[in-house]
């Protein structure tokens, strides 16, 4: 099938050099695309104004970062005022692969129950290891949560289930949208066919005791919003998804060990996560200065 009229959502936060050769990929599948810059440095900008003027893409330039949450309201909200009745949804360093937005599609035609569909996802390959994570499945098939990168989503979702916690700013900001989804009643579908070459932060091989894992080395100040949003993200929807919930906890405290193991600026990192986690437990959100 051919796909139908879609508008692509990007975020870029400092993007390199090579971001107009992503973007050139992504519009290449899609029939407008949206960059949200979330206040990068002028010469960063100056590479999406030449892309833009090139490509004819529409360009929204934030003074300051607003947070992945908010620009991804942004961009969603001007697909919607152009007419658009899909979105799809980008990090500034993931790259699809041939047939990508083609295939998302098939994917929500054949669903049995699509008019339930909330959002589509592709399968999540690392291009350097070509390792893909492990999916996380409910009964009806589709996964638990999945990333926001690559998705799929009909912008009548947004109607219905609400826009992004923009209180979160970054971090579990798909995960919380995924239990928003499902307790809104919606489904999540994932596509077989549809690749999306994509690194979850930078995770490195580290050996403790004999045992090899990979911690993810996300930086000092992801380590707050990390916690502490998973601590609201917990609370939110421990009576909706119980299990779930505690599933996710567990998933979550193993990464965190792996982080104050096998991570470099641990001192720094391990004052975040506790303030992060205090936050969380005082219901705190929105951006945090001073960390």
């Amino acid at each position: 099938m051919e796909s139908q009229p879609v508008c692509a959502v990007v975020v870029t936060y400092h993007p390199d050099a090579q971001i107009p050769e992503r973007l050139i990929g992504i519009l290449s599948q899609t029939h407008q695309m949206v960059v949200v810059d979330n206040g990068s440095e002028v010469d960063e900008v100056s590479w999406l104004r030449t892309a833009q003027q090139e490509f004819g893409f529409h360009l929204i330039e934030n003074e300051q970062n607003l947070g992945i949450a908010e620009a991804l309201n942004q961009g969603v909200r001007w697909a919607k005022q152009q007419g658009y009745l899909w979105v799809i949804l980008f990090d500034q360093d993931s790259r699809i692969t041939d047939g990508f937005v083609r295939q998302l599609f098939e994917t929500w035609e054949s669903h049995p129950n699509r008019e339930r569909v909330g959002s589509v996802h592709p399968r999540y390959v690392n291009p350097e290891t070509q390792i893909e994570p492990a999916v996380w499945r409910a009964r009806d098939g589709g996964p638990v949560i999945s990333l926001t990168s690559g998705s799929l989503l009909p912008t009548w979702v947004f109607d219905k289930a609400g826009w992004f916690a923009s209180e979160f700013f970054i971090d579990e900001v798909d995960t919380e949208y995924c239990y928003r989804l499902r307790a809104f009643g919606y489904l999540i579908a994932d596509s077989r066919r549809a690749i999306l070459l994509h690194t979850a932060g930078h995770p490195k091989k580290c050996t403790f005791l004999g045992f090899s894992f990979y911690p993810m080395h996300h930086n000092a100040v992801r380590r707050y919003y990390l916690s502490r949003n998973r601590i609201l993200l917990f609370k939110r929807y421990f009576r909706v998804f119980p299990l779930w919930i505690l599933q996710s906890a567990n998933v979550s405290l193993r990464e965190t060990v792996k982080c104050f193991l096998g991570e470099q600026n641990r001192a720094r990192k391990f004052r975040n996560f506790l303030l992060g986690t205090w936050d969380g437990m005082m219901g705190k959100s929105g951006k945090r200065e001073g960390i």
